[in-house]
């Protein structure tokens, strides 16, 4: 219609090249009358990039992982990638079905951040050997994957020794789930830091909770229905942290006068909480911005050799512990 060339008019919408306003007028003119859109299908199958990420998460109440997957998303704007999120509700058959979909879909790389007790289909990877992915916080099978973790068993470390440089003897902790990674070293890390300074840990001074609200709650209310409950207690991780908070309110206890209380990962909340939670710092953002990068370095030399990154938690302090 336009009487011009298709590379004319592919100049014309991406306006990559030069084209005399002339016929710029004529092509656009031809778009408006045949309500003319590009095909992203076409132009992915002809770039063979879709310039898409996909992701499996297992979404919950807890707002770190809405932290992450807005740290993802930013990194993927930034760098002219859309995301596709596929929540797995932590079913098997919905994370594989989801896979399934999203390498069907030609995603130039794949982020798979999901519970441990669910292993994705290492026959539909198999099927799909030229799609890069990245494992988030875990790498529960033999894979070609990035792998990007955060040091838990230093972030165990580093919150209890923080309690016991502060004065504090009986010290619990409410751990997650032993099903996953993170919660396993955090709580060596707390055995560790414990080990270390020559204290006892009561085997009733462990609570294995899931990584909720909820978890927290019902963790410190076990905690304190103890002969001698503790003086401190470190939550492995910030949501659960909110719960425990609800318990020592409905107990009549003030934080930190009556208890401590310290957690890990440094949600948005935890400096709105009170008081302001102490915890420690999970690079986020960091961590989304990595894994993006990470994806489109394999992207660009697929040969390169398999890379584990981990980053470093950092304590911040803010006033739900004083000195015992």
């Amino acid at each position: 219609m336009a009487g011009v060339s298709t590379s004319t008019v592919s100049h014309v919408i991406n306006n990559n090249r030069f084209v005399s306003e002339g016929v710029r007028e004529k092509v656009q003119s031809a778009i408006g009358q045949l309500n003319y859109a590009p095909s992203a299908l076409a132009r992915s199958l002809k770039m063979n990039q879709t310039r898409t990420i996909g992701m499996l998460l297992t979404a919950s109440s807890n707002p770190f992982y809405a932290e992450v997957v807005r740290g993802v998303e930013n990194s993927c704007y930034e760098r002219g990638y859309s995301l596709v999120l596929c929540n797995t509700a932590g079913d098997e058959e919905r994370m594989n079905r989801s896979l399934e979909t999203l390498l069907q879909k030609r995603v130039d790389g794949l982020l798979i951040m999901c519970t441990e007790s669910h292993l994705p289909s290492a026959d539909i990877l198999n099927r799909y050997p030229s799609i890069p992915t990245v494992m988030m916080d875990w790498a529960p099978f033999e894979a070609n994957s990035d792998i990007i973790q955060d040091n838990s068993l230093l972030g165990g470390e580093m919150a209890t020794d923080y309690l016991i440089s502060r004065g504090f003897t009986r010290i619990a902790c409410i751990a997650g789930p032993q099903d996953k990674t993170p919660a396993r070293l955090r709580l060596q890390g707390y055995r560790n830091a414990m080990a270390a300074a020559g204290l006892d840990v009561p085997s009733d001074y462990i609570v294995e909770k899931n990584f909720e609200f909820q978890g927290g709650f019902d963790g410190m209310s076990e905690l304190l229905s103890l002969e001698q409950p503790p003086q401190a207690v470190f939550t492995s991780n910030d949501a659960m942290a909110v719960g425990v908070y609800h318990a020592l309110y409905q107990a009549g206890l003030s934080i930190p006068q009556d208890m401590a209380v310290i957690g890990y990962d440094d949600i948005e909340l935890a400096r709105y909480m009170t008081p302001p939670l102490t915890t420690i710092h999970q690079p986020k953002d960091e961590l989304g911005e990595l894994a993006i990068d990470t994806l489109i370095h394999r992207l660009r030399e697929p040969g390169a050799s398999q890379q584990t990154l981990v980053l470093t938690p950092e304590l911040v302090e803010r006033h739900s512990v004083n000195v015992f």
